[in-house]
């Protein structure tokens, strides 16, 4: 055991007995629901993403969670992101995001398979002689990654030019499955389907074809996907917006994520007194705050400050003052409240006012940013 795994492993004994003022709790059966809910609306087997520390869950947490779930792969950007995988489940897992290539020499392929675009990279993982299974990304309009139909043909004779090599896969990403113009998918799904038709073509005999995420996973009719990518739906957010005809068909997800803080300060204030940096509360009359341990960098939103809400039990109590790097105020009014005392800064319950998905509608904020700036130094625990 080396120096490093030493530490981590002490690390992690340290902290299993050291109790925490903030959790982040992800609920097993919300994650296995939703996944089911878009399997069933799309009639395909989802490819479940985990990049983003689960988009803020927790990576190793959601693959545990998934491991009762026969998957083709589990997904994420990175290749250290599919290592913690492999720390808690064996199941197959897709590293979509950018490699250099002289890195793939040094790689360990446990069952990991490489999303390819270039012909540096396929001559990269082609030399290092082991067998390693590709999906070929292909570019439908997102004009992000993913080779041009021009370069299908050279790409796919590439692959099969090394033995050890194999072309599993055919992916491509929806620019617009969001938005309110179905033509826009249309166009993207049969550039795709022309670039399968041009690897098929090329001698290659792929056998998984994806390229909707949650939004386009009942949207895109391919003539050859079979598998779709399960993003922010995976996790209980709702990927249409509100005025999208398609929102109300998702309203059965649940939120798989509560943000839980204590309470570790009451304080006393008069009329008149000011709250927090730059004085931007003021006291309206005699009352009550308490602070919580956690601020912008364990992932609760400054635009929160003076805006937002949490929740004591069942009442609504407001953010007071600029929320601070590691403390956030809240007014507790009448509330009778004390230290030690629970607080839900983010709800998994739809409803409320402090789910993720209300406070990005109401304070125009991006509910994927919300989740993926949680601080990964929040501990997570697996319901």
């Amino acid at each position: 055991m080396s120096i490093r795994q030493t530490i981590d492993r002490l690390l992690r004994k340290l902290e299993k007995g050291y109790a925490t003022h903030n959790r982040i709790e992800v609920s097993r059966l919300a994650l296995l629901h939703n996944l089911s809910l878009f399997e069933n609306l799309s009639g395909m087997p989802a490819i479940p993403v985990l990049k983003g520390n689960a988009y803020g869950h927790g990576i190793t947490l959601v693959a545990e969670a998934l491991k009762s779930r026969k998957l083709p792969y589990l997904a994420v950007d990175g290749y250290f992101e599919a290592l913690r995988i492999r720390e808690v489940s064996k199941q197959p897992v897709l590293v979509m995001g950018a490699i250099l290539p002289a890195n793939y020499k040094r790689l360990k392929y446990d069952n990991f398979a490489f999303v390819v675009h270039d012909a540096a990279s396929i001559r990269a993982l082609g030399a290092t002689g082991k067998r390693v299974k590709v999906h070929l990304e292909a570019n439908s309009g997102m004009n992000r990654y993913g080779a041009r139909l021009g370069e299908i043909t050279k790409l796919t004779t590439l692959v099969l030019g090394y033995k050890n090599l194999v072309l599993e896969g055919v992916m491509s990403h929806l620019a617009d499955s969001d938005g309110s113009d179905p033509a826009t998918v249309d166009a993207a799904v049969e550039q795709f389907d022309s670039c399968v038709d041009m690897v098929k073509a090329a001698g290659a005999k792929p056998t998984i074809f994806h390229i909707a995420q949650s939004a386009g996973s009942f949207k895109a009719k391919s003539r050859y996907a079979n598998a779709f990518r399960l993003g922010v739906g995976l996790y209980g957010i709702n990927p249409f917006p509100r005025s999208h005809t398609l929102h109300a068909q998702l309203k059965n997800l649940r939120p798989a994520l509560k943000l839980v803080s204590t309470i570790t300060k009451v304080i006393d204030l008069k009329r008149g007194d000011k709250v927090s940096y730059n004085y931007t509360f003021t006291v309206p009359r005699d009352m009550q705050i308490a602070v919580l341990p956690l601020g912008y960098y364990e992932g609760v939103d400054r635009a929160l400050s003076n805006a937002g809400v949490v929740k004591i039990g069942l009442r609504f109590i407001p953010i007071v003052g600029r929320v601070c790097m590691n403390h956030t105020m809240i007014g507790l009014g009448a509330i009778a409240a004390k230290v030690g005392d629970e607080v839900v800064v983010y709800s998994d319950n739809p409803a409320d006012k402090n789910a993720i998905d209300n406070l990005a509608h109401d304070h125009n904020l991006f509910n994927y940013n919300l989740l993926t700036a949680l601080s990964s130094d929040v501990r997570r625990v697996l319901k």
